[in-house]
């Protein structure tokens, strides 16, 4: 082809691309206005809709409805103690609003998902609370989406979400559990007030930092590790995940975090800072302060507790080959050996099928004697191994907060936690320049720990114990109640 040939080319090209601009741009302003039009419509028909499920108080007032999307709600974990903490302490000063759970434990009915909060939390609700039981809570269940999990779950939390608004329209919603993609759901198309208690946020920057330096953890298998192609294409896709996780958790009203460590994250995600506060997750710190401290009376037997959900970011096989190499330290021969109790809730079939793989570990490495395994267990009962044990032991990485640390802490063992999160920046700290526990990062550090921390004298216990004791009262119900309510007191304006 000839120069002048391909000049030509180009300029019919151009020509073509010219006369396509202007009515793509019409076209593209169109479609825009249609889907501006079409919410706006859903917006009245949802309001619509709520105006004819709306209630009157006795005095003939419309009652106020505050709502908590908290799908897993009947879990047992330190997530459902803030929800049952939040409500109770909103009960107390909005006496007259109607309390809403949108939840997806079918299998349960409302009266025993209260009962369960009694029992595992010691938790009474001074009013009645309103259940409004998901059908499709499955869309946000990890397994369904082996691959871009991260943005299945969101989607499928949209999905979930907006049959919650269906099935009721609240004034105020407050996801409790983490589904930042509901936010702009519920604020522009239900009309609420919206606000949100971040535990551990959907991305953060350390889980982008994992993929860029092709580390492998739980959540970055190590075949993509091995791959650099692979590494860089879930590098762009964590990055625009971000971006659109900053978008929609940016819409909330009141954001509410648990940690130092999450509030970082959120606020270089969210940048939301006005209306950002750390609020610390209510720990039953006084029930457990309760327990008697008194100077070990036997040297010989000693327990490690663990305290946690059968979760895979929890990382109990951490503990268990930590554990087990402690005990190849142990004096040959020696007849009474520590043992490790591993106490938690399983949510499913998948937490349960990872109890059943610990177990085989314990097998594997030997020590199954020394393990037992403590499934969904009644308060009293946590209360009583946490009294005995002289070890807290806990190691999930970046943990956000860590309510399990501060009640190893307040129930007086001294505790051995990961080196990062919340328990290095906000609870494992010095309390008055005196130490309040440990820190370790693997099953080295882990093992050589548990060793020091049991040959230390019972009255060097005694003094850690005892600091870490006191330094946990900032922990407490009622500091949580007061934070949470001056927090979340613009919804109610």
């Amino acid at each position: 082809r000839s120069a002048g040939e391909e000049g030509m080319w180009l300029y019919h090209l151009h020509r073509l691309l010219c006369s396509l601009f202007i009515p793509g741009l019409f076209l593209s302003g169109a479609l825009c206005l249609c889907l501006v039009v079409l919410l706006w419509g859903i917006r009245l028909w949802v309001q619509r809709r709520k105006n004819q499920l709306a209630s009157t108080g006795k005095d003939g007032k419309h009652q106020l409805v505050v709502a908590f999307f908290h799908p897993y709600c009947n879990a047992g974990g330190g997530g459902e103690r803030v929800l049952w903490c939040a409500i109770r302490a909103l009960q107390k000063k909005y006496k007259d609003a109607i309390y809403i759970v949108y939840t997806g434990d079918k299998d349960v009915t409302g009266e025993q998902i209260v009962e369960g909060a009694f029992r595992r939390f010691n938790i009474k609700l001074t009013h009645p609370v309103k259940f409004v039981f998901l059908e499709k809570r499955y869309l946000v269940e990890a397994s369904l989406y082996p691959h871009f999990t991260l943005l299945g779950q969101s989607l499928g939390s949209v999905f979930l979400g907006w049959e919650a608004l269906m099935k009721y329209v609240p004034d105020v919603y407050i996801d409790s559990m983490g589904y930042a993609f509901t936010l702009p759901l519920f604020k522009y198309l239900g009309g609420c007030h919206v606000g949100c208690y971040v535990h551990y946020p959907t991305i953060s920057t350390d889980m982008l930092s994992v993929v860029r330096s092709q580390n492998a953890r739980f959540n970055n298998a190590a075949f993509i590790t091995r791959n650099p192609l692979l590494s860089k294409f879930k590098l762009i896709y964590y990055y625009l995940f971000a971006f659109v996780y900053g978008l929609v958790g940016s819409r909330s009203d009141v954001i509410m975090v648990n940690s130092s460590w999450t509030l970082n994250h959120i606020l270089s995600l969210w940048r939301s800072g006005a209306c950002t506060s750390v609020v610390y997750p209510p720990c039953d710190v006084q029930t457990f302060l309760d327990i008697p401290l008194h100077e070990e009376k036997s040297t010989t037997e000693y327990s490690i507790v663990s305290l946690g959900q059968f979760r895979p970011e929890k990382d109990h096989p951490l503990q268990i080959r930590a554990f087990a190499k402690f005990l190849e330290k142990k004096t040959v021969g020696q007849q009474i050996l520590p043992k490790l109790i591993l106490i938690g809730g399983c949510r499913n079939q998948q937490d349960e099928q990872r109890v059943n793989r610990l177990k085989k570990l314990c097998e594997e490495l030997g020590v199954e004697r020394n393990v037992e395994f403590k499934v969904n267990i009644p308060f009293e009962e946590l209360k009583k191994y946490l009294a005995d044990a002289t070890i807290g032991l806990h190691t999930m990485w970046n943990e956000h907060f860590g309510i399990g640390i501060v009640e190893c802490m307040a129930a007086g063992t001294i505790i051995l936690a990961h080196n990062s999160g919340g328990p290095k920046l906000d609870i494992v700290v010095p309390y008055e320049g005196h130490i309040t526990g440990f820190l370790a990062e693997n099953e080295d550090d882990y093992s050589e720990a548990m060793a020091h921390i049991l040959s230390l004298s019972p009255e060097k216990r005694l003094k850690i114990r005892e600091n870490a004791r006191q330094s946990v009262n900032r922990f407490a119900d009622q500091e949580f109640e007061v934070a949470f309510l001056l927090s979340v007191e613009p919804l109610f304006k």
